[in-house]
């Protein structure tokens, strides 16, 4: 893993000089306590090229987005965050991204973003796999990389070590209106715990992008932005999502 990280530090280099930052918004509807938006933020910064800030559900409904690059939806509950945005958070969550805005799920925001729940964007058409038994444990698992998703996610390892906190298990869905999406990565080490059959995780889609309307989406199943984890995914994906060449 270390070597793999060697690669992702070396892409994340300053910003070049005179060049506008990406503006990104970090949805949080917590008191500020959340580790999601804490450890995108520590990633996330001037001198990698971004300008973030967390934004509460009540502030997108009023508008927040406007004139950003990016929304970050990360880490907790997907249901939660569905009913505390409302629909016209949600609403305006999917305008944002058919207007040419980027949309980045991590864990629950893959959740939200998919097109599996009567409470989902619909901006990926991916479905859950094995609903069942979704609470199936945490811990680090290994992702196998398809050709696009390193070029895509700046990665020249083959596979990468990344935390998993329950995440969806993505598979391909039949949504209406929206194209297949493209799989970066899958996974290639399962976590098969409280209950949770064996043989199932590996081999689903763990990270997967798409685009909708004029935007981009992507959603990463695991958990990337942690602490000392591959954090040059989020970096990547984010820049990818903003339409960055």
């Amino acid at each position: 893993m270390k070597r793999c990280l060697v690669a992702f530090l070396l892409f994340c280099g300053p910003l070049v000089a005179g060049a506008e930052p990406i503006t990104v918004a970090i949805y949080d509807h917590s008191d500020g306590s959340s580790k999601g938006p804490k450890n995108l933020a520590a990633i996330l910064t001037p001198e990698a090229g971004f300008a973030c800030e967390r934004v509460s559900p009540q502030a997108i409904r009023d508008g927040a987005l406007d004139g950003r690059d990016v929304v970050i939806v990360p880490g907790g509950s997907g249901s939660k965050q569905s009913k505390m945005l409302e629909g016209a958070g949600l609403d305006k969550i999917r305008g944002f991204v058919e207007a040419g805005g980027g949309y980045v799920g991590i864990c629950a925001g893959s959740y939200l973003a998919s097109s599996e729940y009567d409470w989902s964007l619909r901006l990926i058409n991916t479905r859950v796999l094995d609903r069942k038994h979704w609470a199936r444990g945490t811990g680090m698992v290994t992702l196998a990389l398809s050709e696009r998703g390193k070029q895509l996610l700046a990665a020249d390892a083959d596979k990468i070590d990344v935390y998993y906190g329950q995440g969806p298990l993505l598979a391909l869905a039949i949504e209406p209106g929206l194209p297949a999406y493209e799989p970066l990565a899958l996974y290639d080490t399962e976590i098969a715990k409280k209950g949770a059959p064996e043989g199932v995780m590996r081999g689903t889609t763990a990270i997967a992008s798409a685009p909708y309307g004029e935007g981009r989406v992507i959603c990463f199943s695991p958990h990337p932005e942690k602490a000392a984890g591959p954090n040059g995914l989020i970096l990547a994906g984010v820049r990818w999502a903003a339409n960055e060449p």
